[in-house]
């Protein structure tokens, strides 16, 4: 880790002085709940968290005892059940001889398709699992096209076919055996995945409600694999043992980190007077990472003069009041006592929390993730491509034949 060190005085010259001081507060959150025994969660958007390496290293801070749970998207989830990142090769099809057989009615915009890069063992063991049209491939093979780094098992041929395929699999194995879709595509996925490690160390890897659209048919899957009143249930719980939650480039958080089941601001009020088992954000530390300046003006607006609460307590459009345009997750994470907007790029944040966090508590990580314009950035997302490997099928009907779930 010593290596890393003037790297880190380099990525941390990049963040304004407002952000390097909230992020050296986050630190200490984390690292005084760490060494109390207490929980860290993450909730984790899709887009930049794939491509900054970010994902990967939250699965490395699961991996030493850091991170705790993550809530994310089904995208993530589709990305991670191929592999995370991969090269595909992108060919316009009207300029090839892929034009006869493929209508242009049904391609993505652009006039265009992908082949993912394969070596021949990955090739050959894929055959295994599925019928290939070998025609387009040796038409992709041939043609012109460029070969791109992007995230897996999402447009190409045949990856993308096969995670949606998989996702049925996936499905009709977690159905059966009374388990969220994440939990059982874990048993197949690298554990260098956020889904592999928490399978193999039993930490919760959950999609949230808002986050349930994307990643094509494993949305669907994921949705369909346990009931909505059990996910919220299940994400309850994971937030209510945190004692930290970082919010990474993810949208719509208030329905994620206070959601049907919270009361402290206010929306599992009728919730606990049902009956149900609630749990609260107060005390908790929120730390946002973002690139949206809106939010840390939110953030001194309440901090300085109460103006989000007051809008609440007045039943004022908060938008109005704050001249800002009012994203949603705005709310709660400015009013809550103990919350921190470190506004900057995830790919320069997360791999300054974590060398900082792992320092102090004395934790030797095996890598850190970079910015990816940068490059050892360049290196890393290229080590995710040729390192971390698409879903096992087998090894998920393997894990369900040889568990009892009684």
């Amino acid at each position: 880790m010593k290596d890393y060190e003037q790297l880190i005085d380099t990525y941390s010259n990049m963040l304004g002085t407002d952000s390097r001081q909230f992020l050296d507060k986050a630190v200490e959150a984390i690292v005084e709940a760490k060494l109390r025994g207490g929980n860290v969660v993450v909730a984790t958007g899709s887009g930049p968290n794939l491509h900054e390496g970010v994902t990967t290293l939250i699965a490395h801070l699961m991996d030493k005892g850091i991170i705790d749970g993550v809530t994310t998207s089904s995208a993530v989830v589709a990305h991670e059940m191929g592999g995370v990142l991969e090269k595909v090769k992108r060919i316009v099809v009207s300029k090839s001889e892929l034009a006869p057989l493929l209508d242009p009615d049904k391609l993505p915009r652009g006039d265009i398709f992908e082949l993912t890069v394969m070596d021949n063992d990955q090739w050959e063991r894929l055959r295994t699992e599925m019928i290939v049209d070998e025609r387009i491939v040796a038409i992709c093979k041939t043609a012109e096209g460029q070969v791109i780094i992007k995230a897996a098992g999402n447009m190409a041929y045949p990856m993308g076919l096969r995670t949606e395929t998989a996702a049925n699999t996936v499905l009709e194995i977690a159905r059966a055996c009374g388990k969220p879709f994440e939990e059982v595509a874990g048993w197949g996925c690298d554990t260098q995945t956020m889904l592999g490690i928490g399978a193999k160390k039993h930490l919760p890897v959950l999609v949230s409600i808002p986050q349930l659209v994307g990643g094509g048919y494993v949305g669907i899957a994921i949705g369909d694999s346990i009931s909505i009143a059990e996910r919220s249930a299940r994400i309850a719980d994971m937030l209510g043992s945190a004692d930290v939650i970082i919010e990474s480039a993810v949208a719509l958080t208030q329905e994620i980190h206070d959601g049907p089941f919270e009361t402290y601001t206010g929306h599992g009020i009728w919730a606990n007077w049902n009956g149900m088992r609630t749990y609260s954000l107060k005390g908790k530390t929120l730390i946002r990472f973002d690139l949206d300046e809106n939010l840390k003006k939110a953030w001194d607006m309440d901090k300085c003069g109460g103006n989000i609460q007051r809008a609440i307590d007045e039943g004022l459009p908060k938008t109005k009041m704050s001249k800002i345009p009012f994203r949603m997750e705005m709310s709660a994470f400015s009013r809550l006592e103990s919350s921190f907007p470190v506004i900057g790029d995830i790919g320069v944040i997360w791999p300054i929390l974590a060398y900082k966090v792992s320092k102090r508590l004395g934790i030797e990580l095996d890598f850190i993730s970079h910015p990816q314009q940068t490059e050892q950035g360049k290196a890393f997302r290229d080590f995710i491509v040729s390192e971390i490997q698409a879903m096992d099928l087998q090894a998920i009907r393997d894990t369900s034949r040889n568990t009892n779930f009684n």
